[in-house]
């Protein structure tokens, strides 16, 4: 069989002010184009499939249209977990009419997905919390898989009964996945883990550049990261989703592979090269997995200049894509640099003015406004006292004042 795997479509979600849902149909056209192309079996999507609680009618109406597309009527699986962004209850909400294509979704964490076939022949013959295994049509191999959607701390404590403690999330999840395993899985099948939270190989460093909007996930109970050594060695592939760069985890127990966005959704991505994942698999083993390189969609670019005239032809070299620009400069940058500069690009998306100033030494030094109030006037203080921190008495006042301003 063969499987198509992506993850943190994030229908819906805007960079600044500027929408990305065009963006989003053309690669998501593209994911269905690799899909048929390749004739894949199957399809995972591992969460994050909107990118707020409460979508528009477009971004919905975007991801229903897609996974109908993906499904080929019925004849390919497409299973959908939800994310840290997803409502688990809208998107279990097209449940009933979902099946009759193929679509599982899967909202909560312990689901049981009752069993069905469509007319086009795919059944799911066997089901139990966070397991189904699934016949596909053109395929003599039974497809298992382990679901484990994304759940906050209240979530985790009420479907799978954990206690406050970052040992007992890796341990209840570890359990819980063994005992399926023990229960359902073999080598007569091919055994898939698909789940959406922030996974590491034990030891090594956390990547520092994921956006800012996805890091309080490493904290779900106080947890910091659900292990490689965790799953069970019966599986064959880990499906994860949460992080936006593609990155294989560990190989050991199997394969544990971040997909990507298909999107640079933050410029902490820029200059990121977006993937799918195709699976070829057999019963008992992953034969291989490739990444395939999307192309749709706008290219994210940071640059920083000190001259206007220099950002300006830079502009004008990537006129197709979006832009972070730091500016440094002496003063603060005049109402008719930003409007020089927000004329010769329609896709300047932010732009960071970098002040420098001159000390009592005569270096020069440099103010970046993008701290918060807090933390300039920390770096004022040090700056007119000798390097010297300012008191927590003194802090607390300043905390007073802003908070009367505000």
């Amino acid at each position: 069989m063969k499987i198509l795997h992506t993850a943190d479509w994030h229908i819906g979600k805007k960079l600044d002010n500027f929408s990305r849902l065009e963006e989003q149909r053309l690669v998501l056209d593209e994911i269905c184009e690799i899909a048929d192309r390749e004739e894949v079996d199957a399809v995972v999507v591992a969460g994050d499939l909107f990118d707020n609680f409460n979508p528009s009618s477009e971004s919905t109406e975007l991801l229903y249209s897609t996974l109908h597309r993906l499904s080929a009527h019925g004849s390919r699986a497409v299973i959908a977990i939800a994310g840290n962004h997803d409502s688990p209850e809208r998107i279990e909400v097209p449940d009933a009419l979902a099946k009759v294509c193929g679509i599982i979704f899967v909202g909560f964490p312990n689901a049981e997905i009752k069993p069905f076939r469509t007319q086009a022949g795919l059944e799911v013959t066997k089901s139990d919390k966070g397991f189904i295994e699934i016949k596909l049509p053109n395929s003599d191999v039974p497809l298992r898989v382990l679901h484990t959607p994304y759940a906050n701390e209240q979530r985790l404590k009420t479907f799978m009964g954990l206690e406050d403690s970052e040992e007992n999330l890796r341990t209840h999840l570890q359990k819980h996945w063994q005992e399926l395993a023990e229960k359902y899985l073999d080598n007569n099948g091919f055994n898939l883990l698909i789940t959406h939270l922030y996974v590491m190989k034990k030891g090594d460093p956390a990547p520092e550049e994921e956006p800012d909007e996805e890091r309080p996930i490493l904290h779900i109970g106080g947890a910091q990261a659900i292990y490689t050594e965790n799953f069970p060695e019966q599986i064959h592939y880990i499906a994860l989703g949460h992080l936006h760069r593609y990155h294989r985890v560990d190989k050991i127990p199997a394969p544990s592979v971040y997909s990507s966005s298909p999107l640079a959704y933050s410029f902490s991505e820029a200059n990121q090269t977006k993937y799918v994942i195709i699976l070829d698999a057999e019963a008992g083993k992953l034969n291989n997995y490739r990444a395939i390189e999307l192309t749709k969609g706008k290219k994210l670019r940071r640059g920083k200049f000190d001259s206007i005239d220099e950002a300006i032809n830079w502009l004008h070299e990537h006129s197709e894509d979006l832009i972070e620009l730091t500016i440094v400069s002496d003063n603060y940058l005049e109402a008719s640099d930003k409007k020089r500069l927000n004329e010769a690009h329609s896709g300047l998306v932010q732009i960071i003015p970098q002040i420098k100033k001159i000390t009592e030494e005569g270096s020069a030094s440099t103010i970046d406004l993008t701290l918060s109030m807090e933390n300039l006037f920390q770096e004022y203080f040090k700056s007119k006292n000798k390097g010297q921190e300012p008191s927590e008495g003194l802090l607390n006042v300043f905390r007073e004042v802003l908070g009367t301003e505000e």
